[in-house]
């Protein structure tokens, strides 16, 4: 019974982190910034895997530089991969992160004007994204690489469009 307890009870570090995320959304990215790296200074660079690709991912969103938030994005996916153990069969929730972290890392690559990393990252979406449900999460992911290589194929609208891709959804 206990254990069934431990397993309900809730995450409280990625309570804070989505604490934070709505403080972000909210319009405070300095704030939020700050705070995600008193989070960062907490856990270290090697705490939960699942804490530090969670925070990282959300942590490159505040960056005000592309390189900052490629190096962000870069550590979200390291933490993802040490997460999944580089097993091929990595639960579902775990295999459920790459697409939007492949995604923003093309993102990223574009912002730095460097397409084939943009358009390798970009495959590496589309692959993973055959591991995402068919809902309105999974649709949004698969909208927006489907956008980003109109894009990077110069059919899409040019840099400062304000398109961003949807973010991994916390815990």
């Amino acid at each position: 019974m206990a254990e069934r307890q431990e397993q309900a009870a809730p995450d409280a570090v990625l309570t804070r982190i989505g604490q934070v995320v709505m403080l972000h959304h909210g319009g405070d990215r300095e704030e939020a910034r700050s705070r995600f790296l008193d989070l960062w200074a907490e856990l270290g660079e090697h705490g939960d895997p699942l804490h530090r690709c969670t925070l990282a991912h959300y942590l490159a969103d505040t960056q005000d530089e592309p390189a900052d938030e490629l190096a962000w994005d870069l550590r979200a996916l390291s933490a993802a991969e040490e997460l999944a153990g580089g097993r091929e069969g990595a639960p579902a929730s775990v295999r459920g992160f790459f697409p939007s972290l492949h995604l923003n890392l093309a993102a990223d690559y574009v912002k730095l004007h460097r397409a084939e990393a943009a358009r390798s990252h970009l495959r590496r979406a589309r692959t993973a994204a055959g591991d995402l449900p068919d809902d309105g999460y999974g649709e949004g992911v698969r909208a927006a690489i489907r956008r980003l290589e109109r894009r990077l194929d110069g059919e899409g609208a040019p840099d400062g469009d304000g398109w961003e891709p949807p973010r991994q959804r916390p815990g």
